[in-house]
């Protein structure tokens, strides 16, 4: 009996024990349990309207306006080279001397001759003022009188023939001397001293012009139609007839920085392309362009028209829709459909947002449609560009 007491009290020990533990079990279990998450921070922005203007931005090449090969224009032996290969050199600078002896005999030659011609003129003319005289009392016949007029009217086209010769021969002098047709920016010598040259070849450098410099770029088919019908419709000026403004930015430089004109569009599109050729000048006397450089061109694209606007990093893709995200009543993510635009200075022209609303501009990754968020309100600058969230305040 007394074993069998201590058996029932091993047990209810036991039992006891067990409760015990599976009562702390349950009070640790609630006491280890999470809260609910807060709703993710997101950053919004309202969408802002303004009065806009669109731009087309092309990729252009420079060009100089002028591009000259410097050819000998009489031929002979190359004697000096006048110029430091790569600088600037005036309008007018002797670049290169062939040797002028040859050409100096022929002036002299040439000289020779129409003194010569002179002389047999005043010849002819002092036969011919006998020979009239001599007539009035018969003592020369008509037809030899005849004869000398003639006589003297050849010695003056002889005198015309040598000036002429002459001028030729002088010409040909001073070709010997070859100057820089045009002010610009030189290349090397291609020929040394002591080669010798033909009429025209070989090419003896290459000379660019640098006050101004020219980009060339492409417009696309359906660009050039649309220019045509804001011209048509008097919304823009045509650059053929008025200037139009156009801004240039090269591969290392953020924006537009450089100002200059429109100047030129071509008559036809390329057949091979779909495109036309379009050229804008920007002035260059500082020397900054270099022909051959790629560069960014950007001119005006519609007329003036007021837009509602928002970041551009606030636009998602949704399968083959654009969309945003907003924030609406109880802080409660919307999925709305949108139809982009134009970008403008960071900032995307929409249609299916009213201005003022909240779109999510940053913790896109974080937000889902329906499910409630966290909101932060950043404020925008005068063209709607959200300003860095130091200067943000919370939604109410």
């Amino acid at each position: 009996m007394k074993l069998e007491a201590r058996t029932a009290g091993g047990w209810g020990m036991a039992a006891a024990l067990a409760l015990a533990g599976l009562l702390g079990g349950c009070n640790q279990q609630a006491v280890s349990q999470p809260a609910a998450p807060q709703p993710p921070v997101v950053s919004l922005a309202p969408a802002f309207q303004r009065e806009v203007q669109e731009f087309e931005e092309f990729t252009a090449r420079l060009e100089a306006p002028d591009t000259v090969e410097v050819r000998a224009r009489v031929a002979g032996a190359l004697e000096q080279v006048h110029f430091t290969e790569g600088q600037r050199v005036a309008k007018g600078a002797l670049l290169f001397t062939i040797d002028p002896r040859p050409f100096a005999a022929e002036v002299a030659r040439a000289e020779a001759q129409l003194a010569a011609a002179r002389n047999q003129a005043d010849l002819g003319a002092s036969e011919l003022a006998r020979a009239e005289k001599l007539t009035a009392i018969q003592g020369v016949s008509q037809q030899e009188l005849d004869q000398l007029r003639a006589t003297v009217r050849n010695t003056r086209a002889n005198i015309q023939s040598a000036e002429a010769a002459l001028v030729q021969a002088r010409l040909n002098l001073e070709f010997t001397r070859i100057r820089a047709p045009v002010a610009g920016r030189i290349s090397r010598a291609l020929v040394t001293p002591g080669n010798l040259v033909s009429v025209g070849t070989p090419v003896l450098t290459t000379l660019v012009s640098q006050d101004r410099v020219h980009a060339y770029f492409d417009a696309s088919e359906a660009t050039y139609l649309k220019y045509l019908r804001l011209v048509r419709a008097g919304t823009l000026a045509s650059p053929r007839t008025e200037p139009t403004q156009a801004w240039m930015g090269l591969a290392d430089e953020t924006g537009f920085p450089h100002q200059g004109r429109i100047d030129f569009v071509d008559n036809r599109l390329n057949p091979a392309t779909g495109s036309i050729r379009g050229r804008a000048v920007f002035d260059n006397r500082d020397g900054r362009f270099t022909p051959g450089l790629f560069a960014r061109v950007k001119v005006v694209g519609s007329g003036k028209y007021p837009a509602t606007l928002v970041p551009d990093r606030a636009i998602g893709t949704d399968q083959t829709r654009k969309v945003v995200l907003l924030v609406g009543q109880g802080n409660v993510v919307q999925l709305r459909e949108v139809q982009p635009g134009a970008l403008i200075d960071g900032m995307r022209v929409v249609q299916g947002v009213q201005p003022g609303e909240l779109v999510i501009v940053d913790g896109l990754q974080r937000a889902q449609p329906g499910a409630p968020v966290t909101p932060q309100v950043l404020q925008v600058d005068d063209k709607g560009m959200p300003i860095p969230a130091a200067a943000s305040a919370p939604a109410r």
